[in-house]
C-alpha cells in the first residue's frame, strides 16, 4: 500500500518556501482579522454613542427641547425629535398598541433628508427588541437593513410611551468590508512578493547544501573498488564555513573524502605491494630452487659426476633460501606487531662489533667509528638491532667502491638515541631515494644475486626501527649518503 503523499513539496527548497509563504499568509490573515475586528469595535462604539445621544434627546419632553425660544417656527413632532441628522436614522414610538416609525431618507431631487414612514414589514422587526434593556441593541428590519438601536421609556403629552432611536450599520459594514478587502489584498501581495523573493533567498541559502549533495552523488558514482582512486571531488571552498551548519557539513564531507582517498590509496598500494612481494619472493626462491634441482638432476644423470661438489652447491643455495625465508618471516612477524625482546642494549658496543665484522668482510673499505665518551644504551631487542646495523653496513659495502670511507656513529639526542651509517660513495640514484626502504628494491633491475641481496635488508632496517618505536630515513647526494636510525631513549614499548 502506497502511503506517499505526492502533492506535498519534495525538495527542501520547496518545503522551506511553502513554510515561509504559509506562515506569512497566516500572519497576514491574523493581522487583517484582528485589525478589522478592532476597527469594527471602534466604529460600533462610536455608532452606539450617537444612538444613545439620539434616544436621550427623544426621551425628553418635547415641549422643553423641541425648539429653543429664539428659534421661530412650529415644534417638531415627538416621533421626529428622536431622529438624528444622519441619513437612514430611525425613530420609533409605541404606546403598547403598535409601532410607529420613520427614517430619514433623501428623496430624488431633494438636497436634505426628510422623514419617511417605515414599511409595515420592517416594523415587525421591532417586536424582537428587549424593552427592558437600557443599552444599545442590534435589530434586523426587513427591507430596511440592520440598525443599532436604544430603548427609553418616557411620557409624551402625559401618556407612557416607549421611544426607540437608532442608526443604520450599512456605512460601518461597508467601511469594515473595504478595510478587510484592503488587508487581504495587501496580504496577498506580500505573500506573492515573499514567494518570489523567498525562492531566491532560500535557493541561495541552500546552495552550499546543494553543492554537498552534488559532491556526494559524484563520489557515489565513482568506482572505488578497484585501482587507485586519486583525488575525488570536493565541495567548493566558498561553501565551507565553520560558522554555519551547512558549511560545517561541507567541511566535514571534504575531510571525510580526504581520509577516504588516503585509505583507498593506501589499500591500493598495499595490494600492489602484496602482488609485487609475492612475485619477487617467488622469483627469489625460484633461483636457488632451480640451482638445487639442476645439480640434483646432474648428479642423477651422470654417475661419474662428483656428488660432493653438487652437495656443496645444494647446501649453499639452501643457506641462501633459508636466509631469504628467515628475512621474510621476520618481516611478517614485525608487520603483525608481535612483541620483541626487552633488554638493555649497548649501542656503542653494537657499533664496535659491527665495524669489526665489516672490516673482515671488506678490508678494501675504510671503516671509521665515531663514538661518545660514555656508553649509549637503549631498551630493545639486541639481536634485531644488531641485524639492522649489519644490514646497513652490508648495504654500504655492496653499493660503494673500494676505498670508500664508511663512518658509524652513535649519539644521545634530546628525544632518544641515534645510530648513523655514513659513506662518501656515489650516492643513491634520485629515482630510488623515495623507495629504498621498500621490499625487494635494488639498485639494479637485474634478477641475479651477483649484484647484491634480495632487496630486503633496508626494509628490515625500517621494520626493526618501527617495531622499537623509532624511525629510519636516508639523506643522499653524490659523495655523501647517510642512513639514520632514531630510537627512543630509556624504557620504551616494543612492538605495536
Amino acid at each position: 500500500m502506497n502511503l506517499a503523499r505526492p502533492h506535498l513539496p519534495v525538495t527542501l527548497t520547496a518545503r522551506l518556501l511553502a513554510i515561509l509563504v504559509t506562515l506569512l499568509a497566516v500572519a497576514g490573515l491574523l493581522v487583517a482579522v484582528s485589525t478589522t475586528l478592532a476597527m469594527r469595535t471602534y466604529l460600533t462604539d462610536r455608532l452606539d454613542s450617537q444612538v444613545l445621544d439620539s434616544v436621550g434627546r427623544a426621551s425628553r419632553d418635547p415641549d422643553d427641547v423641541g425648539q429653543s425660544d429664539d428659534q421661530p417656527g412650529p415644534r417638531r413632532p415627538p416621533l421626529e425629535f428622536g431622529l438624528g441628522d444622519q441619513e437612514g436614522s430611525l425613530a420609533a414610538v409605541t404606546t403598547g398598541s403598535g409601532w410607529t416609525a420613520v427614517t430619514l431618507e433623501v428623496k430624488p431631487g431633494a438636497h436634505r433628508p426628510s422623514p419617511e414612514p417605515l414599511p409595515t414589514k420592517a416594523l415587525r422587526g421591532l417586536d424582537s427588541l428587549d424593552l427592558e434593556e437600557s443599552g444599545v441593541q442590534q435589530v434586523e428590519l426587513d427591507g430596511a437593513g440592520t440598525y443599532r438601536v436604544a430603548v427609553r421609556r418616557g411620557e409624551v403629552q402625559g401618556q407612557p410611551t416607549i421611544l426607540v432611536s437608532g442608526l443604520p450599520t450599512h456605512d460601518l459594514d461597508r467601511t469594515v468590508r473595504r478595510m478587510l478587502l484592503a488587508q487581504l489584498l495587501l496580504t496577498g501581495a506580500a505573500v506573492l512578493a515573499a514567494g518570489v523573493v523567498g525562492q531566491r533567498v532560500v535557493r541561495r541559502t541552500l546552495q552550499p547544501l546543494k553543492a554537498v549533495a552534488t559532491t556526494a552523488h559524484e563520489v557515489a558514482g565513482m568506482q572505488l573498488d578497484t585501482g587507485q582512486v586519486g583525488e575525488t571531488a570536493r565541495v567548493p571552498e566558498e561553501y565551507v564555513d565553520a560558522r554555519t551548519e551547512v558549511g560545517q557539513v561541507a567541511g566535514a564531507l571534504n575531510l571525510l573524502l580526504g581520509h577516504m582517498e588516503g585509505a583507498l590509496d593506501a589499500r591500493h598500494r598495499s595490494e600492489q605491494q602484496v602482488r609485487q612481494f609475492v612475485a619477487d619472493a617467488s622469483h627469489e626462491l625460484r633461483t636457488p630452487l632451480a640451482t638445487i634441482m639442476g645439480y640434483a638432476e646432474l648428479a642423477r644423470r651422470n654417475p661419474e659426476y662428483d656428488g660432493a661438489e653438487a652437495l656443496l652447491k645444494v647446501e649453499a643455495e639452501g643457506v641462501r633460501m633459508r636466509g631469504l625465508v628467515e628475512d621474510l618471516l621476520l618481516l611478517a612477524r614485525l608487520d603483525s606487531g608481535r612483541p620483541l625482546a626487552r633488554e638493555e642494549v649497548d649501542l656503542t658496543l653494537l657499533a664496535l662489533e659491527g665495524v669489526q665484522d665489516a672490516q673482515v668482510l671488506a678490508p678494501d673499505h675504510e671503516w671509521v667509528l665515531d663514538l661518545p665518551d660514555e656508553p649509549v644504551s637503549t631498551i630493545g631487542d639486541g639481536p634485531r638491532l644488531h641485524q639492522g646495523l649489519t644490514n646497513l653496513l652490508t648495504n654500504a659495502r655492496r653499493h660503494t667502491p673500494p676505498g670508500t670511507r664508511v663512518t658509524v656513529s652513535v649519539s644521545r639526542e634530546p628525544t632518544g638515541v641515534r645510530l648513523r651509517v655514513a659513506d662518501n660513495g656515489p650516492g643513491i640514484p634520485e629515482e630510488l631515494r623515495s623507495r629504498v626502504f621498500e621490499r625487494f628494491t635494488r639498485a639494479d633491475a637485474s634478477r641475479t644475486r651477483d649484484s647484491g641481496g634480495a632487496g630486503l635488508g633496508l626494509a628490515l632496517v625500517q621494520a626493526i626501527a618501527a617495531a622499537h618505536g623509532g624511525l629510519a630515513y636516508v639523506e643522499s647526494r653524490p659523495g655523501s649518503t647517510v642512513f639514520t636510525v632514531d630510537l627512543p631513549g630509556g624504557a620504551v614499548s616494543l612492538g605495536t
